[in-house]
């Protein structure tokens, strides 16, 4: 495919501008106009992730426009400030493919769900905006812009998770940006660098591993970092062993690990990955992390049990179907009973331990076992 495309403004023949172009030697040619012409070896290649990368001013958007045989340039959804954005994403459409694909750009933080899409913060607008796309704009689209609102890690982070999701879709994408660090991130099938114009196959660059120091302790002091980017109001369970994961030194992810009578099995409970880390696969394999400890008899008690989490979050629960480590146990629906939810809040309410108030939260909750590498 080659993309030629001449891009001109008119010229206005005013004092100002006159003398502008008569100070500096700009004639009309070159003050009004430029021309991009490039050879992209696109066409019928298999590839689902392209980027086309390079500094402002290079003609990324003019190639962009002509890409995709006219598929559209995104450059922004309109969002209803008067509605949360789980209701703007994929109207009409499965109810569990959109909390899915939120879950998969790492937006994984359910109040949020609950906003509308101008009160979120910038890194929730950006995952917003991709987890749209997924849903809305599946089969070929050019994005413009990509992370350039962000804060880099979370660039980097949601580049990574963005990448992920998309590749379970069947559509292709472009990404325009003209940031460099997320290449390696984004893992693209092919990019375009518009500073050098040079075109390559796939990412030259591995994904960077991301160091995380993991701590265990019986203290459940870290949960106030955590507890506000939890899917459900609860306090920590009293006598748990509590797993904190940590780069350089920023709080990344929590886990709470209790047990029951006879130390036959351990529950895995509260886990919290932060905003900013979510989508990068960092939450399955802490868990792994502390339910290998457990089935091995790495813990306080040197007993090896083996480790069940019940859930009712939807990215949690895809991932833990998708993974051949973990095993479906059990099926359920919580809050059902009115009667029972309801003793069950007064009781809980009154508890010195925990004063949680738990029991009156209608949803689907599925039980999954860790069975390791069989």
């Amino acid at each position: 495919m080659r993309i030629t495309k001449t891009v001109s403004s008119p010229v206005f023949d005013g004092y100002r501008s006159a003398r502008v172009r008569s100070m500096f030697n700009v004639t009309e040619t070159t003050g009004s106009s430029h021309t991009v012409d490039v050879e992209l070896p696109i066409e019928g290649q298999d590839w689902k992730i392209g980027l086309v990368v390079g500094p402002s001013g290079t003609g990324k958007t003019t190639i962009g426009q002509e890409l995709l045989g006219g598929g559209r340039l995104h450059q922004g959804f309109e969002w209803d400030p008067t509605k949360p954005i789980i209701e703007q994403i994929g109207v009409g459409q499965d109810f569990t493919a959109v909390t899915g694909a939120l879950s998969a750009v790492g937006l994984g933080t359910v109040p949020s769900w609950l906003r509308p899409f101008h009160v979120l913060i910038m890194g929730e607008r950006f995952r917003a905006e991709m987890a749209r796309i997924i849903i809305d704009e599946p089969e070929a689209i050019v994005v413009d812009e990509f992370t350039s609102v962000v804060d880099r890690q979370i660039a980097q982070i949601g580049a990574a998770a963005f990448a992920k999701a998309w590749r379970r879709t069947s559509g292709q994408i472009i990404l325009l940006s003209c940031h460099y660090d997320i290449i390696e991130w984004l893992t693209p099938d092919w990019v375009l660098d518009t500073k050098y114009w040079r075109f390559a196959r796939g990412c030259l660059q591995r994904r960077p591993n991301i160091g995380i120091d993991i701590y265990e302790t019986s203290s459940p002091r870290a949960w106030k970092f955590f507890k506000p980017h939890h899917y459900l109001d609860l306090a920590n369970p009293p006598c748990a062993t509590y797993y904190i994961a940590e780069h350089k030194g920023e709080p990344v992810a929590h886990l709470a690990v209790c047990t029951g009578a006879g130390l036959k099995v351990a529950r895995l409970v509260r886990l919290v990955v932060m905003p900013q880390w979510q989508g990068a696969g960092i939450g399955m394999k802490f868990l792994e992390y502390a339910a290998r400890r457990w089935i091995e008899g790495r813990n306080r008690h040197r007993k090896k049990m083996t480790s069940i989490i019940n859930t009712g979050h939807p990215g949690l629960l895809a991932a833990l179907s998708r993974s051949s480590r973990w095993v479906l146990v059990s099926q359920q629906m919580g809050g059902v009973n009115k009667r029972k939810s309801a003793q069950s809040i007064a009781k809980s309410s009154k508890s010195i331990l925990t004063n949680t108030g738990y029991g009156g939260h209608l949803r689907a909750i599925c039980g999954f076992r860790y069975v390791g590498d069989r």
